[in-house]
């Protein structure tokens, strides 16, 4: 009977992703869920080109709004690989045409799942809210077998690949570019907490989280790059079997990341009672980001005639500029060992200006940006008088 009960729950799911938005409802309408973890596969979709993806963005294609959560879990229930997983990079909330549905339905057994710009996670961690405030029993099965998936996906050393299963070349990595590693460890950790939307999960799975958030620290102290001794950052990639720093793409140089170090710093500081490496750990991250903080210069984006490029199309141009009352900013690269940025593009060659790589990786990478700022300033210092006041006591 339970079987036959989810089955007709999927079955009445989907029936809603047929339905135009907006149409009327008969079911008990549910509160907003927010919608931000799908931003960055939406992005990729709608505006970057790759013509593998077995559906395109039509120009101007409606998205349902925050409102509509049934209809958007019915598209999180379509886009669900047999494996348990998601492909990357298309938009969770898209109004489908009924032959773009028709093609997700065809490809559902591909072994096309990623982690990548912040996927997976992010479903999970939205079928989980939906099912806490709705109850359907099709969003918890598909839920607890994307938990499943990410579960599966840890290595023996902690971390988590870009892909998964049978991941390849860097994709192979312990990654934490693009929210892979800290987006499944955050959602994991809510589920091992017993977050309100995880208040349903089985202690079987609760425990299994708390499992792999404990070795996924392990793994991260050790990737932890330290130069003469002292610890600094992370890279976004590490060596799966030495944690050793490693390059991605050719612009994606083996450096230390200011964006993925923000990051990884605020999962650690998420620990109850943190043990003295992880206290340690996160001052070493810390330091070091006030050291290499840069001042007196400013990124701007500048007109420039309109260039057709592979992935995507630019009429600006980015260049960096002096300006002694701009505020704190980081690159995204720093050189291990001297704390310079670096830069690099298409040909993988090391630079230090970001005038001398080409318009299409300046124009199609964030080079800069202020991602440790609020960290830096207030986070920190607020979590350090907070584990001071507790041992005292």
């Amino acid at each position: 009977m339970q079987s036959g009960a989810i089955l007709l729950a999927t079955i009445l799911a989907l029936a809603a992703a047929d339905s135009p938005a907006g149409s009327p409802r008969t079911t008990t309408s549910l509160s907003p869920i927010d919608t931000a973890g799908f931003r960055d596969g939406a992005h990729h979709w709608r505006n970057i080109r790759d013509t593998n993806r077995f559906i395109q963005a039509l120009p101007g294609q409606p998205a349902y709004a925050r409102e509509q959560v049934r209809e958007i879990a019915a598209n999180i229930l379509l886009f669900q690989r047999e494996n348990g997983g998601w492909p990357k990079d298309y938009d969770m909330p898209a109004v489908l045409t009924d032959d773009q549905k028709a093609a997700v339905r065809a490809t559902t057994a591909r072994q096309d799942t990623s982690f990548d710009n912040h996927n997976i996670h992010s479903q999970v961690d939205y079928l989980a809210r939906a099912f806490a405030a709705g109850g359907e029993p099709a969003w918890r099965q598909a839920c607890e077998r994307g938990l499943d998936f990410m579960l599966a996906a840890q290595m023996p050393n902690g971390g988590f690949p870009q892909s998964h299963p049978s991941p390849t070349d860097y994709h192979a990595h312990i990654t934490f570019n693009d929210g892979v590693m800290i987006g499944i460890l955050n959602v994991l950790k809510d589920a091992a907490d017993g977050q309100p939307q995880w208040d349903w999960l089985d202690a079987t799975r609760r425990n299994r989280a708390h499992s792999a958030v404990r070795r996924a620290v392990g793994c991260i102290l050790k990737c932890q790059i330290r130069v003469d001794g002292n610890l600094t950052g992370w890279c976004q990639q590490h060596d799966e079997k030495t944690f050793e720093p490693r390059p991605a793409r050719t612009f994606e140089l083996a450096s230390i990341c200011p964006q993925d170090t923000t990051e990884i710093v605020r999962f650690l500081m998420r620990q109850e009672s943190p043990r003295a490496e992880v206290v340690r750990a996160v001052d070493g991250a810390i330091g070091w980001l006030r050291r290499v903080r840069l001042s007196g210069v400013r990124v701007e984006r500048v007109p420039a005639p309109k260039a057709e490029f592979l992935r995507h199309t630019a009429d600006f141009d980015v260049v960096v500029v002096q300006d002694a009352d701009a505020p704190p900013l980081w690159a995204r690269h720093y050189e291990i060992g001297t704390d310079k940025p670096v830069f690099a593009g298409s040909d993988a060659v090391k630079r230090y200006e970001l005038a001398e790589v080409e318009r299409e990786r300046r124009t199609g990478s964030a080079w800069y940006g202020s991602w440790p700022q609020r960290l830096v300033e207030t986070e920190h210092p607020k979590w350090r008088a907070r584990i001071r006041t507790g041992e005292n006591h």
